[in-house]
């Protein structure tokens, strides 16, 4: 059984950066493509970034786009999210999720089959 842990989250002031790391155990996560949410206090939750299996195809939703690269290493079972000139509007709580068999539209968190418990972000001064 897959298991997602994410890591990375903390205080930053805006225009800094973090790194969000999303760690897995269970199972081999270069079978799955992986997909970043965040989801802000009283906010639904929403898609932010995505990367194919093999790393090659990236998406990301329109806020983030320009600030915020995704990116994997198989061979330590993890996935990244470099998030950089961070807005106060980047505050949520980031979540890290798997889908073994495809995605049809990534942003979409129903897709999903497997979830970390999420790390904080908070972006403020």
């Amino acid at each position: 059984q897959l298991q997602l842990v994410e890591s990375g989250g903390g205080l930053v002031q805006p225009g800094g950066s973090l790194r969000l790391s999303c760690a897995a155990s269970g199972a081999t996560l270069e079978y799955y493509v992986i997909g970043w949410f965040r989801q802000a206090p009283g906010k639904e939750r929403e898609g932010v970034s995505y990367i194919s299996v093999s790393g090659s195809s990236t998406n990301y939703a329109d806020a983030v786009k320009g600030r915020f690269t995704i990116s994997r290493d198989n061979a330590k079972n993890t996935v990244y999210l470099q998030m950089t000139n961070l807005k106060p509007e980047d505050t949520a709580v980031y979540y890290c999720a798997a889908e073994r068999f495809g995605l049809v539209k990534w942003w979409r968190d129903d897709e999903y089959d497997y979830w970390g418990p999420g790390t904080q972000v908070t972006v403020s001064t």
